[in-house]
């Protein structure tokens, strides 16, 4: 692999993390105004479309045909749904009761 090659396949696991974080954040938009939606149905649709839409696009951009770029495209984007589910994650009660436990005994010092 030459290094304008790796190059390539560098900056199509950059572009794979930013479309995964936009596409991730759109998601959670979406997600958060689903209870307030007058018509939920439509805006699922149409988050759906406005996501996949331009990922798929970029992929297919950035790819140039080349099964590398691709791997590593989704590869980035697969990371930023780590990131962004560790980010986004749902706290639960024990953690909840734990912070306040830590905050309680700092008062008190």
């Amino acid at each position: 692999m030459t290094t304008t090659e790796l190059a390539w396949v560098a900056l199509s696991l950059v572009v794979g993390l930013a479309v995964g974080v936009a596409y991730f954040r759109a998601l959670w938009w979406t997600i958060e105004r689903l209870p307030r939606a007058r018509r939920p149905a439509l805006l699922l649709l149409g988050s759906s479309l406005a996501r996949i839409a331009p990922a798929v696009a970029a992929f297919w951009l950035i790819s140039g045909g080349q099964w590398q770029r691709l791997v590593a495209c989704v590869l980035g984007f697969v990371v930023a749904r780590v990131i962004m589910v560790h980010v986004y994650r749902p706290r639960t009660a024990t953690a909840d009761a734990a912070d306040e436990e830590v905050v309680a005994d700092g008062a008190d010092a």
